[in-house]
């Protein structure tokens, strides 16, 4: 078994906004580089823009692979002896999956849950309101928001919420061992499967209880739970890091907080330029190499692994000058904080959400929103796929 505390890879951030100063200078010099994934796996790790949208809109050349700590996903060819996490599946298992998914996350069909995520904002910064500050803004605020609603959104009880939190912290935890994540991931399908068993009986309203109306023929209890079970850790630990570390750069640029107000242009710009700036996704699941290619002169063997960085790759000069800085100003540019191509972010609409109704209502109601730490003593969460923060006290 696998012991010890794991130290953050190259391309996890420590603290700050910022990529390490090294990732820099690795894309400018060597844009392709082999480095240690994790737990003794070597991967390419791809650094440039142009590169990274390329692999990832290549899903021919270049395949989709379950991470090391991934427990029982197979190579995601049929789908059948999968984890039902679509995202590291390859045609044809993936595009049926996310197929019968799609529908549901288009705009249209998630304005409906409009009136619940304004409710549950609301009802969160009453709760905030009334104990006064200082506050805990992630545990108050931007842990509980997104997990309500994805959870309602598929329809999965409380008590499952409850029991999905600690375990989705744990297979997204670099620190943890290898085996302690697999562990995690084989627990959160149990659970997941479940529900499912209920919900065969008994479907509800949710989106699960839509697959297995209209799919359930098609779909093994394994599959639809890996499919929920996906769409919950996903859906709620982005949009929570989306939150916290949004609330942060803002409070740090409180000259941009007006344009939350500004119009609906005003504040997409914002909302885009926070998901390029921050792009919380350390890198995406791993892609094999099924032929020989060249990758801005590095050849790259057939079989080989390759790693792709959003966040540095979303500071690259060729989206244009200034990338390092927070600059909602600018126009909003093909980033590519939610991926790209197939396995482009099927929430993606489902976070925009979120984070429009979220954020203004914040700043809306304490106006006079402040750290309530200096700075310097931020607790950030390095080890973890996802990257955020630990707490963020706040005052008003």
């Amino acid at each position: 078994m696998t012991t010890g505390t794991q130290q953050p890879p190259l391309f996890a951030r420590r603290d700050g906004f910022d990529p390490l100063p090294e990732l820099e200078r690795l894309r400018a010099e060597r844009p392709v580089t082999k480095v240690d994934y994790h737990w003794g796996v070597q991967t390419w790790l791809v650094t440039r823009y142009e590169d990274v949208r390329m692999i990832l809109g290549d899903h021919k050349r270049f395949t989709s692979a379950p991470p090391p700590y991934f427990a029982g996903a197979g190579d995601g060819s049929s789908g059948v002896d999968g984890t039902g996490w679509f995202i590291v599946y390859n045609p044809p298992a993936h595009t049926r999956l996310r197929r019968m998914l799609a529908a549901e996350f288009t705009k249209r069909r998630l304005a409906r849950l409009e009136p619940r995520i304004e409710a549950t904002v609301t009802g969160h910064l009453d709760e905030m309101e009334r104990t006064g500050a200082p506050a805990e803004l992630v545990s108050q605020f931007a842990l509980r928001l997104p997990m309500l609603v994805i959870c309602e959104l598929f329809g999965v009880p409380f008590e499952g919420r409850t029991k999905l939190l600690p375990l989705s912290s744990k297979f997204t935890d670099f620190s943890l061992p290898v085996d302690e994540r697999k562990a995690a991931t084989e627990r959160a399908g149990e659970i997941m499967v479940e529900f499912v068993r209920q919900q065969r009986a008994d479907p509800g309203e949710g989106m699960l209880g839509m697959l297995i109306r209209e799919h359930g023929d098609e779909l093994t209890d394994r599959e639809l739970a890996g499919v929920a079970d996906l769409m919950v850790q996903a859906g709620y630990e982005t949009t929570m890091s989306m939150l916290s570390l949004g609330t942060l750069v803002l409070l740090r640029h409180p000259e941009h907080v007006p344009l939350l107000f500004g119009g609906d242009q005003q504040l997409e710009q914002v909302i885009e330029e926070l998901l390029r700036y921050l792009s919380i996704t350390h890198n995406l699941f791993p892609r094999i190499a099924q032929e020989d290619v060249t990758i801005s002169g590095q050849p790259v063997k057939a079989g080989e692994l390759l790693m792709c960085s959003p966040p540095i790759a979303n500071r690259d000069e060729q989206l244009g000058e200034g990338m390092d800085s927070f600059d909602p100003a600018r126009k909003p540019g093909a980033h590519l904080a939610f991926g790209h191509g197939i396995h482009h972010c099927i929430g993606a609409p489902l976070a925009r959400l979120e984070l429009r109704m979220a954020l203004p209502a914040l700043f809306r109601r304490f106006p006079g929103l402040r750290l309530a730490v200096p700075f310097e003593e931020i607790a950030w969460r390095p080890n973890t796929n996802f990257y955020g923060l630990d707490s963020l006290p706040v005052a008003w």
